[in-house]
């Protein structure tokens, strides 16, 4: 009856509402809320039929799981085809704006100067695109849609409802010609990139099921080679196009297949997709289109190798612990194995048991098809029952190999916080004779094979091409056959292609194989039925037969036997000898590193073994912005007419304020003291930051009253920095905004650096009579230091190169570098800067040391050699104490002394009364780099150390993904007799969920806790950029606990990072309370 009810009064509300209106405009309004109706209707209806049949609440709470899941995945496939589009569309604004960004986010014609941009060809795929969708369409309508009703009768009323290329054409960002490798061949790499709006409707009528495509991306590099050229039009014999790496595909679906965009259906169904493309477009596949007659087409679909890599998969060191026991209490180790990649030949290795140094010793031979251009990929894993944690990664151009013929290398590994992985790398030639065969084969001898299922190494390949097939004999019933070719070398096995209804196959297939001795083997050759029960005729080769025949090859016609009298198969083999090139290693040139022509390097893309000879350089060649950096002084003075919100009985009783200040300087903070009761306070404390003139931020000074519970806002003073160095000194009141009355006293002074030794004296008279309640000196000098490379340094106990190190100390401050493998003349290139209150007394202390263990030598460099040298700069080499007599350190050392306008007019008898400057100038943009903030009560920083927190922020451009990694902690404050339970947990702002949530384990009693951690956050590289990553240190407490809980915090602005190329530093913490 209520139902009833409620559908009269929903139709006389339409008919109401239609007598109100006039004719057309009442029909419209009707069908409106008719639809907005049954939205609703279809919205409810699984809610209530999940009531009505008794199902459980999670069967509803899962549906919409499954929703949210595939809407957020929609979205995001919607945000990047659009991005892609405006990219495409505006390409020159998005060059010119983001050229000193990133060289990666832009076309491959600005990243790479022998890629040349093809306007004219994209004009011309502009103008036939159009006429490109029309021929699409008639050959799926026409052609592909019959075909596909007569293969299955449950499709025989598909059809192609819709068929529209889009406006958006294919664009070919960049082409780069190759023509130094054949005469009779041009290869041309296209850099293509489509993000269109293609609409491609099918529709089943049968089962009233409708699915389609609505928007594609692609993106890659596809080769296109043209060969033969022929003295005939069209001068070129066929064309040859491949995926050197497989592309990148997003597709958005419509319709029925919408449901590929639920999570997990997602990247299942791009990955099949991907594989499809793969299995005829990516290499060792190619697509070849023969332009002329009487070609050999199997031989340019799969011709000769480039050659082979030899893959020697050796040891690894410092791999990162993953297993961890009680949640990080316990720290384990790891069991490593390796995944090695070259294009689609993939090899996994054993895995060793607990060890950060495995030694595999295991041997991979892989085919290169196209140098430059493949690479060889290799990923660390750690083994474990559910899911294998990632040890890191690298890369390497097997161009390189080539040129080097044989690398033996330490590769450092990428995406990981430790590990390097020691490779072994031969490239082998392939030789048209027989010449070397038993030299060869007595080296194979040689080699040492682990492992029970090893292959032996290779004397040879051989390259079979299978062509076509005659008289074929019939079937039972005179039927044609189906045949199939399996091919077969000892104990491999490949197989051809179908060939349906015919006794005279045409297949133009080729396969490769690996051949341990060609004097024992042979080729075995079965042609089967498709059901590969019936043989048709079967071959057998000796490959003894190629070592006798010219340039180890046969082309011919063979007689099958087991077969009919005149049934014959065409096959050309062809045997190649692998051979490595021991004198081309001797005379292969290594890549001079770019400085002055005085050091070597062995060719390699992972760490480069770097050999001094005898012409060294004598001084150092830092960045030009080095010593660039300056000191902001901020004296903090005092305070008038601050708002009282102390307030008794409700307000009865006027109470005052406890003001204190947080000061904020790029993203960090740190805060004053509390000043009880007074609405008046004098805070007489000093803060020295230093910081690199960019563009970006201000000071901002914010006022807080001091509560029990929350602390009340007092006001807040900004200051631009740009105007601020402008005017090198401002002593003024500002006034407190966004609050009724205030104002705040302060002494800023971008401080002077000069290079002159007279004025020390006076710097330092001036600083040591100053008094702060924070009991801040003033520091009397900047000390810069540029530490560059070393040479003859020891070698480690064992006997190999040591992995050298330097850190750089002065009084309680230290900074450490890179480490770099395996060399004994380490080149560093880093630069670090110190705040000095005595020149005459402070001391600078540099050891170098093997991953931070066995002492490599040290140096002790005394500030006041400094005042001795011309301009206070010290550039050349300095011999090193406890190491090698030969053992010595190039750097630069340079001393800015810091000439206060206060110390200038330091014979005044009150320093504190100086002359103002007037008003700061409007905010500016400006950017702040913090060196050192003084720590939280009132002590130097120098004596106690900074508060600090190691992280790696990058953006994974083949992943997708932003990847943080959290290292560790270092000098954090203790506020109980015990250290803190330390943890990391950080947010990606503005963004305040569980995705963007995330926390490092819990070290235990730690002040200096390593977490190694890496998380990972999948987003756009725009979506990254527009975030603010908020670190927060904290003390794991219990709900009861007085403890302190937070002992530092951070934020970072993602935009002002390059993340493509990945910032990976310490950062200082502020000193903020709970």
């Amino acid at each position: 009856m209520r139902i009833w009810f409620s559908i009269t009064w929903f139709c006389r509300s339409i008919l109401a509402a239609d007598s109100a209106l006039p004719h057309d405009s009442a029909g419209k309004h009707a069908v409106s809320v008719l639809w907005s109706f049954g939205k609703c209707v279809g919205a409810l209806l699984p809610v209530y039929l999940a009531g009505y049949f008794g199902f459980s609440i999670s069967l509803v709470l899962l549906g919409l799981l499954v929703y949210m899941g595939w809407k957020h995945s929609r979205d995001g496939k919607n945000a990047r085809l659009q991005s892609a589009m405006y990219f495409l569309e505006n390409e020159q604004d998005v060059t010119t704006t983001r050229v000193f960004r990133s060289k990666r986010e832009l076309p491959a014609w600005v990243n790479f100067p022998d890629v040349e941009k093809v306007e004219w060809m994209n004009k011309i795929l502009q103008q036939a695109w159009p006429f490109i969708g029309q021929y699409l369409e008639k050959l799926l309508v026409e052609t592909i849609a019959p075909s596909i009703r007569a293969a299955s009768a449950h499709l025989q009323t598909l059809s192609f409802t819709k068929v529209d290329l889009g406006d958006r054409a294919m664009k070919v960002v960049g082409v780069k010609a190759y023509t130094e490798h054949d005469k009779r061949q041009v290869i041309l790499d296209l850099y293509i990139s489509y993000a269109g709006d293609v609409e491609i409707n099918v529709e089943v009528k049968k089962y009233f099921c409708k699915a389609g495509v609505k928007g594609i991306q692609l993106h890659g590099k596809l080769r296109v080679i043209l060969e033969p050229l022929i003295g005939d039009v069209p001068l070129v014999g066929a064309i040859t196009m491949f995926f050197i790496r497989r592309p990148k595909l997003d597709i958005n679906w419509t319709g029925l297949t919408n449901l590929l965009d639920i999570p997990g259906l997602n990247a299942m169904s791009d990955t099949m997709i991907m594989d499809a493309i793969a299995s005829f477009l990516v290499l060792p596949n190619r697509l070849t289109v023969p332009l002329v007659a009487n070609l050999h087409v199997a031989q340019l679909r799969s011709p000769l190798p480039r050659g082979i890599v030899r893959i020697h998969l050796l040891e690894a060191e410092n791999l990162a612990a993953k297993d961890n026991y009680m949640k990080g209490v316990i720290s384990g180790k790891s069991d490593p194995y390796a995944v090695l990649r070259v294009g689609t030949q993939t090899f996994t290795s054993h895995h060793v048991d607990n060890n950060l140094n495995p030694q595999w010793r295991e041997m991979y031979e892989v085919i290169v098809h196209e140098v430059p251009g493949q690479e060889l990929e290799l990923e660390l894993f750690d083994k474990d029952p559910d899911q294998d944690d990632f040890l890191g990664r690298m890369k390497l151009d097997l161009g390189i190999v080539k040129k080097a013929v044989l690398l033996d290398e330490w590769y450092t590994l990428k995406d990981a916080p430790s590990g390097q992985v020691h490779l072994k790398l031969e490239w082998l030639s392939l030789l048209p004779s027989a010449e070397r065969l038993n030299e060869v084969l007595e080296r194979n001898n040689n080699i040492t094979i682990y492992g029970k299922t090893a292959d032996p190494p290779s004397a040879a390949i051989l390259t079979v091409y299978l062509d076509r097939a005659q008289d074929l004999p019939f079937k039972k019933g005179n039927k044609d056959p189906s045949p199939i070719v399996q091919i077969s070398v000892q104990d491999t096995t490949k197989e051809s292609r179908m060939v349906y209804g015919t006794n005279n196959p045409v297949w133009e297939d080729a396969f490769t194989f690996f051949i341990q001795d060609p004097r024992k083997q042979d080729i075995d050759i079965q042609v089967k039925d498709d059901d590969r029960a019936l043989t048709l005729g079967s071959l057998s080769i000796p490959l003894s037969r190629l070592l006798s025949s010219a340039e180890l090859s046969m082309d011919q016609w063979f007689q099958l036997e087991k077969s009919g009298p005149a049934s014959r198969i065409y096959i050309t083999a062809m045997l190649r000898v692998l051979w490595l090139n021991e004198e081309a290693i001797l005379t292969t040139p290594v890549t001079p590193l770019p400085r002055d022509g005085d050091i070597e390097s062995e060719v390699s893309s992972g760490v480069s073994k770097v050999t001094p000879t005898s012409k060294r350089p004598e001084h150092t060649s830092p960045d030009s912005n080095f010593a660039s950096e300056g000191v902001l002084r901020i004296h903090l003075v005092e305070a008038q007419s601050l708002i009282a919100k102390d307030n008794l009985m409700g307000g009865m009783v006027k109470g005052k304020s406890d003001p204190y200040v947080k000061i904020r300087v790029g993203g960090l903070a740190f805060k004053s003291q509390v000043i009880k009761e007074n609405l008046n306070p004098i805070w007489n404390e000093l803060y020295e930051v230093i910081l690199t003139q960019l563009p970006g931020q201000e000071v901002e000074f914010d006022l807080y009253d001091k509560d029990i519970d929350q602390d009340d806002f007092l006001g807040r003073v900004k200051v631009s920095l740009r105007d601020l160095i402008s005017a090198q000194f401002t002593d003024q009141w500002y006034t407190l905004n966004d609050v009724k009355s205030g104002r705040l006293h302060l002494v800023l002074e971008w401080v002077p650096k000069v290079s002159d030794p007279t004025r020390l004296e006076q710097i330092l008279h001036y600083n040591y009579r100053q008094s702060y309640l924070n009991k801040t000196v003033p520091s009397a000098a900047l000390l810069f230091v540029y530490v560059e490379r070393a040479h003859g340094l020891p070698l480690k106990k064992s006997g190999k190169e040591p992995k050298a190190g330097a850190e750089l100390s002065l009084k309680n401050i230290s900074y450490r570098t890179k480490v770099v493998s395996r060399s004994t003349s380490p080149q560093w290139d880093e630069a670090f800067h110190f705040l000095i209150h005595n020149p005459t007394e402070d001391t600078l202390i540099v050891k170098l040391s093997h991953s931070w263990g066995q002492a490599l030598g040290s140096l002790v460099l005394p500030a006041r050699e400094l005042l001795d040298e011309k301009d206070l700069v010290l550039d050349r080499w300095l011999s090193l104490d406890g190491a090698m007599p030969e053992s010595q350190i190039l750097l630069r050392a340079e001393l800015k002394l810091l000439d206060s306008k206060l110390a200038q007019c330091s014979n005044a008898e009150d320093s504190s009364h100086v002359i103002s400057t007037g008003d700061a100038a409007a905010a500016a943009n400006c950017e702040l780099r913090l060196r050192s903030v003084p720590v939280q009560g009132g002590e130097d920083a120098s004596s106690t150390g900074k508060a600090q927190v190691k992280l790696s922020v990058a953006y994974s451009s083949e992943e997708n993904r932003l990847v943080i990694t959290v290292y560790a902690c270092r000098n954090l404050p203790s506020y109980s007799k015990d250290p803190p339970d330390t943890y990391i947990s950080f947010i990606l702002l503005p963004d305040n969920n569980r995705i963007t949530k995330r926390k490092t384990s819990v070290k235990k009693k730690s002040l200096k806790p390593e977490f190694n951690e890496r998380f990972d956050f999948d987003m756009s590289h725009e979506e990254a950029k527009q975030k603010h990553l908020e670190v927060s240190v904290k003390n794991s407490v219990s709900f009861m606990s007085r403890e302190k809980e937070l002992l530092g915090k951070l934020q970072i602005d993602l935009s002002q990072l390059d993340l493509k190329a990945g910032v990976s530093q310490w950062y200082d913490l502020s000193h903020e309370t709970n």
